[in-house]
């Protein structure tokens, strides 16, 4: 009798141990430090294991992860050298995290992306605080699902946009969050191709070579709270639609062909709260429509609104124009978009009724900016009294600004702090 209430109490005792450890460890998670090769530790890893990287410098590639919940987790000073060869780590699994590591050194080739971290049809993955160093591309997402890419540093190494990747590539992939990372010296920041539903928010994206962020054939995305500043050809929204650009930097993208943002037949989009300072030209549409363009801070750019013919139905409302070499500059007197209740620092206008709207509409497009646009060297004239005759009599009389582009309402003070 004593015997078998032994055995109860023992069983009783080992189903506990079971069911503790279960609640601590769900996946039944074990911690295995690499001793040699990482590669020969993540071919021997099973669902669950977390891979404690130490430090050290590991030389290797092509390091493929192809089973289920692995993670990699570098110790401070773990570093992976892909000493040129192809791609350094891959993921063909789901549920895979990667932390802590710096990754440096892939491949170099004209034909092939050779990525720092590139995932491959995963889902539910995490890309978390790495340092990425001198690779072609720094983090590669291709068809892929339900992933973050946050807080890594990722600088490139390309000494020219031929020889350079993306810091952070997304290709036909859907819902991925990328955040507060910090992006340079590569070819573009961010890049994106036919991907939908991805968030964008509080990276730091610099002195890249070509865009900040590219977005191409894209859907249903935000960027909100991210600065772009010094890159070669600032921001570019391409062929797509439903995308909200909200509480951006956009500064010293300055350049022949630099813009805050240039967007190129986009629709049904939002530009509001942002910041767009010292830009050659700091907003840049064409072909583009029902885009809302409101509350945004334009100061100190060359050009503010470079807006074409063919851009229509878009909406200007509530923006500050202040101290713009240009306002709004366009190819054509046909307008067909809707300026109303910004303000203008160069307004000249009065408020009679105290309501805080001039009682003159203001003209933005100055008869300067025409002759601009058709000879460039014309610029060296800037400030002189002939330009402002000039900009004077076409105020009184217009002939070759648009007469409907005007803002019937313009706000006497900024509305934005």
């Amino acid at each position: 009798m004593k015997k078998s209430i032994k055995k109860i109490l023992l069983l009783v005792v080992l189903l506990l141990v079971v069911a503790v450890s279960l609640a601590a460890s769900p996946y039944g998670e074990r911690e295995i430090r690499v001793d040699g090769s990482i590669a020969a530790a993540v071919e021997q890893a099973s669902p669950g294991d977390i891979l404690i990287i130490p430090e050290g410098v590991y030389r290797e590639s092509g390091i493929t992860l192809k089973t289920n919940r692995i993670t990699l987790r570098g110790e401070p000073g773990a570093v992976i050298d892909g000493e040129g060869n192809g791609h350094i780590l891959i993921i063909k699994a789901d549920s895979v995290h990667i932390e802590g590591l710096t990754v440096r050194n892939t491949g170099l080739s004209h034909v092939r992306d050779y990525s720092a971290i590139r995932l491959e049809g995963a889902a539910h993955f995490r890309v978390n605080n790495n340092r990425l160093e001198n690779n072609m591309f720094g983090i590669y997402v291709s068809r892929s699902a339900q992933g973050e890419v946050t807080g890594n540093r990722i600088a490139g190494g390309g000494a020219r946009e031929s020889n350079s990747g993306n810091g952070v590539h997304i290709f036909d992939s859907q819902k991925v969050k990328v955040s507060e990372n910090h992006i340079s010296l590569h070819r573009d920041g961010i890049y994106l191709e036919f991907a939908t539903s991805v968030e964008i928010t509080q990276n730091v994206a610099i002195d890249n070579m070509r865009y900040g962020l590219h977005y191409m054939f894209s859907r249903d995305s935000v960027y909100s709270g991210n600065e772009f500043r010094r890159n070669n050809a600032g921001v570019a929204v391409m062929y797509s639609r439903d995308v909200v650009m909200n509480d951006n930097i956009f500064a010293d993208n300055l350049g022949p062909a630099s813009y805050g943002i240039l967007m190129k037949e986009i629709s049904g989009s939002e530009v509001a709260g942002n910041r767009f300072e010292n830009n050659t030209i700091a907003l840049y549409s064409e072909g583009s429509s029902r885009v809302r363009i409101e509350n945004n801070s334009f100061k100190q750019n060359g050009w503010a609104v470079k807006i074409w013919a063919n851009s229509t139905d878009n909406v200007f409302s509530g923006n500050a124009f202040i101290d713009n070499t240009f306002d709004v500059a366009t190819n054509s007197r046909q307008h067909y978009n809707t300026f109303a209740g910004n303000y203008w620092s160069n307004y000249d206008g009065y408020d009679l009724a105290g309501d805080g709207i001039g009682d003159v509409p203001h003209r933005p497009v100055r008869l300067y900016s025409i002759i601009v646009e058709r000879n460039p060297v014309s610029l060296i004239l800037h400030r002189s009294l002939f330009i402002d005759v000039l900009d004077l009599a076409e105020r009184v009389m217009p002939a070759l600004t648009p007469e409907t582009l005007v803002d019937e309402k313009p706000l006497m003070k900024s509305p934005l702090p």
